[in-house]
């Protein structure tokens, strides 16, 4: 090639391009000119700039090397991944953290523990809610009763708890600080005093709050044997001097004392069902105020005093050599013993043959009657993520015709009854139920006490009936009784300023 021939990049060439003579003057005619490295050269062949390197634009001419397009636009590209995958994460895990589960669809669980019924029990109840309530889903757990209140309690703390649980009447101290006051959506104040007893009104209504609904109740009530009592062609006693009476004519000692047929479950702790029970219907029936039990000492004195003579007295009616009380009736050796409902599937599951009647706890003769109340609570969690949604489950439990279904849900279950109705509207129903009636006739008389048995709460129930056993196991083994009602009520106004109720 010519050394004397211009090649501009990107230009065509002409073919066979012919030397350009000089000129004798030494210079060269006009034509191809070298193309020039300047700013304002245009070139107009297609593709010729990305041709062009770009160390082409010479230092000093106050331009900047200009970064790729193609590396611009991957990092155009990878910045919208990084931003589409943060946005995602919120979405899917941020998100729902505060809005609850299900946010964006609208749906959302609730968790509800119970007790006693199995989940078989409780679903015709949850599914005709959950038809109502599409969105609405409810999971139902049956919990096991030891150790449940604090279990509860702890979780509830921790936030992992349920939205709806079942607890026990006395816990409300103990269990303040996270049950949520229902609103009057759920019932009206006046409405709960006409539906539910006194009983309930004074456990559940707290400062005009209501904090949960019953769906059940029950009371300490007194069944006996009719066979023995018959054999002595005895009529239940209705207050405690025909108790005593009966209770020792038709009790039955070997030659050397003990006791084969005892006439009441009444005397000692350890050995008999719902002692504690028994002993409060005593201290409340004789006025003793638990609450001020050093003003009314002398009353609770003359009540430990009368129990016990059931087992210190030279015709004693019962012993703590005794087996269980309930093991006792249901084995047809004893005339009368106190218990619950539920106690009714015990004795016939150790004897299916029993043949008892119930009746109202004796009182004291003259007075009014009056016995003590034991029963569970449906409540809705203060940190519940879904309390708007808590309260209308609970609204449908208020409801009459779902006091019905849950019965009869119980009953379909294989058990003879199903749970007291709290529903003084639904009571009557029960009225031709010769088992069952004296438990709900019994509910405009009953109490409330901090000695209920059987709530395993490991609380005010269990450690008020500690220091009680205590008071009965040291008058049983010849203790002064005046001393063992001192320590005894020292040790209940102990924990009543405990849980706030001083």
């Amino acid at each position: 090639m010519n050394e004397n021939v211009i090649f501009t990049p990107g230009v065509p060439q002409p073919p066979n391009p012919q030397p350009v003579e000089p000129r004798p003057d030494g210079s060269r005619p006009a034509g191809p000119q070298p193309m020039q490295a300047s700013g304002d050269v245009q070139n107009t062949t297609p593709g010729s700039l990305s041709a062009l390197p770009q160390a082409a634009v010479p230092p000093g001419s106050g331009q900047l090397p200009s970064p790729s397009k193609k590396s611009i636009i991957i990092k155009i590209v990878i910045g919208v991944i990084i931003g589409a995958l943060i946005v995602f994460s919120i979405i899917r895990f941020v998100l729902p953290l505060f809005g609850g589960n299900n946010a964006q669809s609208g749906k959302v669980t609730l968790i509800y523990w119970g007790l006693w019924e199995d989940p078989t029990v409780v679903k015709p109840i949850i599914d005709d809610f959950q038809r109502q309530h599409p969105n609405i889903t409810i999971t139902y757990s049956k919990q096991d009763i030891k150790q449940y209140r604090q279990r509860l309690s702890t979780r509830i703390e921790n936030g992992d708890g349920p939205d709806i649980f079942r607890y026990h009447n006395t816990w409300v101290p103990m269990l303040s600080s996270v049950l949520l006051p229902l609103s009057s959506d759920v019932i009206k104040p006046n409405e709960f005093k006409t539906l539910y007893a006194p009983v309930i009104q004074n456990d559940l209504i707290k400062s005009g709050a209501i904090y949960g609904i019953p769906l059940s109740i029950d009371t300490l009530a007194m069944f006996v044997n009719k066979e023995i009592i018959d054999a002595g062609s005895y009529d239940i006693p209705k207050d405690w001097e025909d108790f005593i009476r009966i209770a020792k004519s038709v009790t039955v000692q070997d030659a050397g004392g003990s006791i084969k047929t005892a006439g009441a479950a009444m005397g000692t702790y350890d050995n008999i069902a719902h002692a504690s029970d028994i002993i409060a219907v005593l201290l409340l029936q004789n006025g003793v105020n638990v609450k001020k039990m050093e003003e009314t000492k002398q009353y609770a004195v003359e009540a430990l005093e009368f129990y016990t003579k059931f087992a210190t007295e030279s015709n004693n009616v019962w012993s703590n050599d005794l087996e269980s009380s309930t093991r006792m009736f249901a084995a047809g050796n004893l005339a009368m013993y106190f218990g619950y409902s539920w106690d009714i599937f015990a004795l016939q599951a150790l004897n299916p043959q029993l043949k008892f009647e119930v009746h109202p706890m004796p009182t004291i003769p003259g007075a009014k009657p009056l016995t003590v109340a034991s029963y569970w609570v449906e409540g809705v969690s203060a940190n519940s993520k879904h309390k708007k949604e808590s309260l209308l489950f609970m609204q449908y439990l208020s409801q009459k015709e779902v006091s019905q279904r849950f019965y009869k849900s119980v009953v379909d279950s294989g058990r003879p009854f199903g749970e007291i109705y709290a529903r003084k509207d639904l009571q009557e129903l029960l009225k031709d139920d010769l088992v069952v009636y004296p438990f709900a006739k019994q509910t405009d008389t009953a109490t409330s006490t901090i000695f209920s048995s059987d709530t395993y709460d490991d609380g005010i129930n269990s450690q008020a009936n500690a220091y009680l056993a205590d008071a009965v196991r040291f008058i049983l083994n010849g203790g002064s009784v005046e001393s063992a009602v001192d320590t005894f009520a020292q040790g209940v106004i102990q924990k009543l300023q405990q849980y706030g109720q001083q």
